[in-house]
């Protein structure tokens, strides 16, 4: 899991894909951690992508370094726990100006089941499950 999250985290960006309706919604996101030995991204309660994930946690995430790219499946779970809202915004305090680990609306959901595929035009996909 360590050298998914170092990929994601050098990438800076990655692309997160969600189900709506039967449709697909992607949107670039920034937050990415490793909270008690699980992999967490961040958002808000309030945006429609929080909604989509309740009602459908499997997504996919996709980043790319310029040569390898990784595609992240896996089922979102909502933590709701203060403690690793707290650790995401001690690593991104840029987002304190709009989040709280106390409010109703921060949202930390870490990978359950997921599996990783790092590819390249020149090399064979190698695969991690956590």
């Amino acid at each position: 899991m360590k050298s998914v999250y170092d990929f994601i985290k050098a990438c800076e960006t990655y692309y997160l894909a969600t189900v709506e309706d039967g449709q697909p919604r992607v949107r670039p996101f920034g937050t990415i951690n490793i909270f008690e030995g699980k992999l967490y991204i961040q958002t808000g309660k309030s945006k429609d992508v929080s909604k989509q994930i309740q009602a459908n946690p499997k997504v996919e995430l996709c980043c790319f370094n310029g040569k390898t790219w990784l595609r992240l499946s896996g089922t979102l779970v909502r933590d709701d726990r203060i403690e690793p809202k707290k650790d995401m915004l001690e690593k991104y305090p840029s987002l304190k100006a709009m989040y709280s680990a106390e409010d109703s609306n921060t949202e930390v959901l870490y990978f359950k089941d997921a599996t990783a595929t790092f590819s390249s035009f020149t090399e064979a996909p190698r695969v991690v499950k956590f």
